[in-house]
C-alpha cells in the first residue's frame, strides 16, 4: 500500500467531510470549466479561467491546506466552524464570478466578488491563525507566503470586477490591463504555485521515500528565497509598468521553479516505492516545468510586460495551466481524496480483518485513461499554441480534456460515493457545523 506516515495527527484536522466536500465541489468546477472552454471558445475565455483556477484549482489547495496545515504540523485546527463556513462563500463567488462573465452581466461581478472575498479571507484567517501556532519550516513558510497572495489576489480581483461594473479605473488613473496581469500573476504564480512547491517539499520526500542530497539542499535554500521576491519583484513590475524590475522577477520564478522541478525529479528518479497516480503526474510535472523554465525566462527577458508571455513563452502557457498546475493538482487529489476516506473508514480495522489498500479505493485503469487523456490534450494545446499543429488540434484538445475531467471526477468522486460514511448529496448538503467536535 502507498506509504503512510506514522508521525502525523489526523485527529489535529477537520472532520472527513470538510475537506471532501471541496475536494467534490471543486471537481464540478473542473469539468463546468473545460465544458465551458470547449462549447463558448474565446467567449468564455474569462469564464472558463475562474472556473478552472479559481474554482477547480483554489478550492482544492483551500480544501488540502486546511485538512494537512493540522496534519502535518500537528496542532489543532483554529476553527472547525469556519473550515466548514469558507466553501460555500468561495464557491459560491466563484460561480457567480463565472456566470458575470459567461453571460456578460458585469454589475453580477462586484457583488460575487465581495462573496468570493468572504470565503477566501475565512479561509486565510483560520489558516493563518493555526499556522501562526505552528513549528516553522520550509512548508509551513510557503503556506504562510501564499496566504498573503490569496489576500493580494482578491484585492486585485476585486478592484478589477469594480472596474468592469463602473469603470473606476480609469477614473483613479490605473490602466486595467496592468492589473490584470498583476492578478494573473499572483493566482498563478503566488497563490498556486508557492502552495504547490511548499506541499512538494513534504510530499516528495514522504511518498518517495528518499534522503535529501547537496543538491537539493541547495536548490531547496536558493528557490526558498529567491523565488518568493521573484513573484513580489514580476507580479509588482507588471501592476507598475516596470520592465526591469518585472525582467528580475520573471528570472528569478523561472529558476525557483526549475529548483523545485529539478529536486522533485531527482526524488521520483530515486524513488524506492512503487509508482503509483500521484507519482506518475509529478513525474509529468517535473518534466514540464524543465521544459517550461529556460523559455519562460528567455520569453520574460525580452518583454515581461506582454500579454502574450503572461505566463511565460507564448507557445507554453497550456504547459504550464495543464502540464505543471493541472496535473500537480490532479495528482495531489488522486492521494489525498483516497486517503482522507481511508484513514476515517478503515486505519482502525487495519490489523484485526483485511482491508483495501488506498490505491484499491479507485481504479486504477480509469486514472491512467484520465492521465492520458489530459496529457494529450496539453500537447495538442502546447502544439497549437506554437503554430505547429492546425486550428482542429485546438477542438481536438478540448474533448480530450473535457473527457480526462469527466474521467478524474468520476473516479475520484466514486472514492467518496463507495467508501465514504455519507452520500454524496449528504456531503454536499452538509450543514455549516454540523459534523462531530465543531468548535
Amino acid at each position: 500500500m502507498s506509504a503512510v506516515p506514522g508521525d502525523i495527527d489526523t485527529d489535529a484536522g477537520p472532520p472527513m467531510t470538510v475537506p471532501l466536500r471541496h475536494f467534490v465541489v471543486a471537481l464540478s468546477f473542473l469539468v463546468a470549466g473545460v465544458a465551458v472552454g470547449w462549447a463558448a471558445g474565446r467567449r468564455g475565455h474569462l469564464a472558463q479561467v475562474h472556473l478552472l483556477v479559481a474554482g477547480w484549482v483554489c478550492l482544492t489547495v483551500m480544501g488540502a491546506m486546511t485538512q494537512f496545515v493540522p496534519v502535518w504540523s500537528g496542532v489543532a485546527l483554529h476553527s472547525r466552524r469556519l473550515a466548514a463556513l469558507q466553501l460555500p462563500l468561495a464557491a459560491t463567488g466563484f460561480a457567480g464570478l463565472a456566470c458575470g462573465f459567461l453571460l456578460d452581466v458585469p454589475v453580477l461581478l462586484p457583488v460575487a466578488g465581495v462573496v468570493a472575498v468572504a470565503g477566501v479571507w475565512t479561509f486565510v484567517y483560520n489558516v493563518g491563525r493555526t499556522l501562526a501556532t505552528a513549528q516553522r519550516d520550509v512548508t509551513t513558510t510557503h503556506f504562510a507566503v501564499a496566504l498573503g497572495w490569496f489576500l493580494a489576489l482578491t484585492v486585485l480581483g476585486l478592484a478589477l470586477a469594480l472596474d468592469h461594473a463602473t469603470g473606476v479605473l480609469a477614473d483613479v488613473g490605473l490602466v486595467r490591463a496592468r492589473l490584470s496581469m498583476a492578478h494573473a500573476t499572483v493566482a498563478v504564480f503566488g497563490a498556486v504555485l508557492t502552495t504547490v512547491a511548499g506541499a512538494l517539499a513534504q510530499l516528495a520526500p514522504m511518498f518517495t521515500q528518499t534522503d535529501a542530497t547537496r543538491l537539493d539542499s541547495a536548490l531547496k535554500r536558493f528557490e526558498a528565497v529567491g523565488y518568493h521576491v521573484g513573484v513580489a519583484a514580476l507580479a509588482t513590475g507588471r501592476l507598475v509598468g516596470a520592465p526591469a524590475l518585472a525582467r528580475v522577477g520573471g528570472v528569478l520564478v523561472a529558476a525557483g521553479l526549475g529548483a523545485v522541478a529539478a529536486v522533485l525529479a531527482g526524488r521520483l528518479y530515486r524513488a524506492r516505492v512503487e509508482w503509483n497516480p500521484m507519482l506518475r503526474r509529478y513525474a509529468v510535472v517535473a518534466v514540464a516545468v524543465l521544459c517550461w523554465a529556460p523559455l519562460a525566462a528567455l520569453a520574460w527577458l525580452r518583454d515581461p510586460l506582454a500579454y502574450a508571455t503572461l505566463f511565460g513563452h507564448p507557445a507554453t502557457g497550456a504547459l504550464l495551466l495543464v502540464g505543471i498546475v493541472g496535473f500537480v493538482v490532479a495528482g495531489t487529489l488522486y492521494h489525498v481524496v483516497p486517503f482522507i476516506v481511508w484513514v476515517h473508514r478503515y486505519s482502525d480495522r487495519l490489523g484485526f480483518e483485511s482491508v483495501p489498500t488506498i490505491e484499491d479505493l479507485y481504479d486504477g485503469r480509469v486514472s491512467a485513461a484520465d492521465g492520458i487523456a489530459m496529457a494529450l490534450a496539453g500537447g495538442l494545446a502546447v502544439a497549437h499554441e506554437a503554430g505547429v499543429a492546425p486550428p482542429a488540434a485546438a477542438v481536438g484538445a478540448g474533448v480530450l480534456a473535457f473527457v480526462g475531467a469527466v474521467l478524474l471526477a468520476a473516479n475520484l468522486t466514486g472514492v467518496v460515493v463507495v467508501h465514504g460514511p455519507r452520500s454524496l448529496p449528504e456531503l454536499a448538503g452538509g450543514r455549516v457545523g454540523a459534523d462531530s467536535s465543531d468548535r
